[in-house]
């Protein structure tokens, strides 16, 4: 007889409605939402302590396997105009669902409960004026160090793209370093295993304290709005994602089926950072070289948050809308430019959709303090988009890896067959 086993994701799911159960039933019980946050943070915390060092020592490696600038420069282009053409779709897919839809109509904004904003409000203010000059001068670290400290990801990206040429440049020399960096990440993806068999605890209590905290009835005024939202992601997964795996000669529903406990821990902790390693080392298994792999994942995390641009569009038009203010077509141009070069620079930062809503809705008239009355129901939301995150930079890594040749169709079809996927 075979050994039952549950499987991870079983697992987390389960620990999803575990958590599910115990945020009802603990509902607004202080002792239980301090033990539950007390037991997130820790899971979170945890994943926190690797993302660092696996983004470090693979990207470095990855590139200094590259070696060539030019073919680095094609690559970084190519990803980075997959990135704004794809966020781009999902800025406009948010507006003609708000115009077609009508959220904000269905809503008098003057019964909603206002809560709590100013966390963000001075993170907006500072990005408001920086600008893009701002956002490109503070990709280059200053000192590396201090990034690392701070988990500011993308001058960590830049240091590790030098670094890695670098390497390379310096010929047989570098050699030890690329042996150190990897035995690093090999040690970093044991942990990562090792902190994934506790992510059905995590899960568990960052579901229950959310819901613990804010109970079912924060979404019943705004349900049309968040159900709008959930689904307009989901068009854009199976749809949009869909056509741009078709033309590159796969199927979204085989990704989606490889990265499904990744969405799901994604979904349920809110958080990109959980699932980053896991998706790093998924990706390599699937097929994709380790060189992109280790490039377009993190440079996605700050520029290719698709479930985030729809979002943003599409809570700005039902602000809009609940105010009563008609957006003329060159106000919601002027929305859709502002949103795709303010989420560039945000990205990084706590609350990051929230604190580009900040700074982006009053450009076309929408009263900053109607924000106040979505922020209740923002961490409903950001579970969804970030597990459409997850999946938009998984996407594109296999995409990337595609267009360079650089994806190998019998290790895809090796890993699917081991999870019990046929094509």
């Amino acid at each position: 007889m075979k050994k039952f086993k549950i499987t991870l994701g079983w697992q987390i799911l389960l620990g999803l409605i575990l958590g599910i159960i115990l945020g009802l039933v603990f509902y607004k019980n202080a002792t239980a939402i301090t033990a539950m946050q007390s037991v997130g943070t820790m899971f979170i915390r945890l994943i926190q302590m690797i993302v660092v060092p696996i983004v470090v020592s693979c990207l470095t490696v990855g590139i200094a396997n590259i070696g060539d600038i030019h073919k680095l420069g094609r690559i970084g282009g190519k990803t980075i105009l997959y990135f704004e053409i794809m966020t781009t779709i999902a800025i406009v897919l948010g507006l003609v669902v708000g115009n077609v839809f009508h959220p904000g109509d269905f809503i008098n904004v003057h019964s909603l409960h206002a809560t709590d904003i100013t966390q963000y409000m001075t993170t907006a203010k500072t990005a408001n004026h920086t600008g893009i000059w701002g956002t490109l001068i503070n990709l280059i670290p200053v000192n590396v160090f201090n990034s690392i400290a701070s988990g500011d990801m993308m001058p960590i990206i830049v240091f590790s793209v030098f670094f890695g040429l670098g390497t390379a440049a310096v010929g047989e020399k570098g050699k030890i370093i690329v042996d150190f960096l990897n035995a690093v990440s090999q040690v970093m993806f044991k942990i990562t295993g090792w902190i994934m068999k506790l992510s059905p605890i995590g899960v568990c209590a960052l579901i229950g304290v959310t819901l613990a905290e804010l109970g079912v009835s924060a979404l019943a005024p705004l349900s049309y709005f968040v159900l709008l939202t959930y689904l307009t992601m989901m068009v854009f997964v199976l749809v949009v994602m869909g056509l741009a795996a078709r033309i590159f000669g796969f199927k979204i529903t085989d990704l989606l089926k490889v990265v499904k406990e990744e969405a799901v821990l994604a979904f349920s902790t809110a958080s990109s950072e959980a699932a980053l390693p896991r998706s790093i080392d998924k990706m390599t298994k699937f097929g994709v070289s380790p060189s992109i792999v280790s490039f377009v994942i993190p440079t996605g995390y700050t520029f290719n948050l698709d479930g985030s641009a729809i979002y943003q569009s599409l809570a700005a038009l039902f602000l809009a809308q609940a105010y009563g203010i008609h957006l003329s077509i060159g106000q919601q141009l002027t929305l859709l430019v502002a949103l795709m070069i303010t989420s560039k620079g945000m990205a990084g930062v706590p609350g990051a959709s929230f604190v580009v809503l900040l700074a982006t809705v009053s450009t076309v008239g929408i009263p900053v303090s109607g924000l106040t009355f979505i922020a209740g129901i923002d961490r409903f939301i950001d579970m969804a988009r970030t597990a459409v995150n997850v999946i938009g930079n998984s996407l594109a890594t296999v995409i990337i890896g595609k267009s360079e040749k650089e994806f190998d169709p019998e290790k895809e079809d090796k890993y699917l067959k081991s999870i019990g996927i046929h094509k």
